[in-house]
């Protein structure tokens, strides 16, 4: 990682005019303290379940190698009407390549280290989706304030390369401006959904599943019940089992293809301490011993299974995986949520649990007029979903690259 590259905090870029019937809005850049007194902080990102003290949270528990900042878009009077945060990383621009191409791309970097890494600017959150913030009416406003100026902020800061990360596809409409200023849009590994508006789980299985898929999953539960008997806990923090919950979460991060964020022990401890109104961590023991656990989070009529976390050792004979799903949908059932989300990756069991494809976008930009050029035709090929096979058989894959 290069050294963070230094900038004045509260630097104005460019001033912003829409025309004559919008309000003027201009686009500063500052970092954590610069926000203490701007009253829009308090309510950032208020109707999602990850607010303002998630980018919080994730700032002072991850990545201390990155360089967090925070786009605050100001109307004429000066008040600040929306707060983008971002961070300044060095990326492999191939790491969504499949395993066929690296050993050429380790043959190429043998002689030319920095090939396809370069310093990004991305917006959006480091552990998560991307949001826009600010009223909703504004959202195409400000979106259009910060299309325009944010190829000078990146050059500014040292970053070649600008990145909007994995922001749904309810957002296409509104950050159109981004495509018109250049940037490409190419989907990002989807998350996924299911609808659990069911009295019960077993009946989702019987109104939802095909028989062989029900068949299946009772003999794999069956499997579990056969052993000892597994318990379960809900709790909302799980720092004082942080130290038994934590390497499960390393033995599935590590046996995952692709990943970006490496969660700390710090992140979950404060994450239940932070956001308890928010946060439901699943604890499953046998025999007195953690075997899995996942981080949930709350929001309307829907519940987000976040991470997850298993005991290799017995989480395949037992598919603990299956056991641990089923119970996270029963208990969200029972406290009336409709809806079941799920993060990306790991697609098959949620293809054969009737889940839908829930898509996310990466817009991206080089700074460089003729590479960015360039990039418009490599981006499509390089994106990570089209080496996943399993997506293709998702009834709305072809989501994943929609217009709207």
């Amino acid at each position: 990682m290069s050294a963070p590259v230094t900038a004045p905090l509260r630097r104005t870029i460019e001033f912003v005019d829409f025309d004559s019937t919008r309000s003027q809005c201009h686009v500063e850049v500052t970092k954590r303290d610069g926000l203490r007194l701007l009253q829009r902080w308090r309510v950032a990102f208020a109707t999602e379940r990850k607010d303002h003290r998630y980018y919080e949270l994730v700032e002072d528990t991850l990545h201390p190698e990155f360089d967090y900042r925070y786009f605050v878009l100001k109307d004429a009077s000066g008040e600040a009407r929306s707060i983008q945060p971002f961070f300044l990383v060095d990326q492999d621009l191939l790491v969504g390549l499949g395993s066929r191409f690296r050993t050429l791309i380790d043959g190429i970097r043998k002689v030319w280290p920095r090939f396809m890494r370069t310093r990004v600017l991305m917006v959006g959150c480091v552990a998560g989706e991307g949001h826009l913030d600010g009223e909703g009416t504004r959202d195409c406003d400000n979106a259009q304030a910060l299309s325009s100026s944010i190829a000078d902020h990146a050059r500014a800061l040292g970053a070649r390369i600008v990145v909007l990360k994995e922001f749904p596809a309810r957002y296409r409409s509104t950050l159109g401006c981004f495509l018109r200023a250049g940037f490409t849009r190419v989907p990002s590994m989807p998350m996924t959904r299911l609808c659990i508006d069911y009295p019960s789980f077993e009946d989702y299985m019987q109104r939802a599943l095909n028989s062989a898929t029900r068949r299946k999953l009772r003999k794999k539960f069956q499997a579990a019940e056969r052993s000892s008997p597994i318990q379960l806990s809900v709790v909302d923090d799980v720092t004082p089992v942080i130290a038994q919950v934590y390497p499960l979460y390393l033995q599935v991060y590590q046996r995952s293809k692709l990943h970006f964020e490496k969660l700390t022990e710090a992140y979950f401890c404060e994450l239940g301490r932070r956001m308890s109104d928010k946060v439901r961590f699943f604890v499953w023991r046998q025999e007195g011993k953690i075997v899995g656990f996942a981080a949930c989070m709350l929001h309307g009529e829907a519940i987000y299974a976040e991470y997850i976390g298993l005991d290799y050792a017995v989480a395949l004979d037992l598919h603990i995986y299956h056991y641990a799903v089923r119970d996270m949908i029963r208990w969200a059932i029972a406290n009336g949520y409709e809806w079941f989300h799920s993060s990306g990756l790991n697609y098959d069991p949620k293809l054969h649990l009737r889940h839908s494809l829930d898509p996310v976008d990466l817009y991206v930009m080089h700074t460089s007029r003729p590479i960015n050029a360039l990039m418009k035709r490599i981006l499509p090929l390089i994106e990570p979903t089209r080496y996943d096979k399993t997506l293709a058989k998702f009834s709305n894959y072809d989501d994943l690259w929609a217009a709207h």
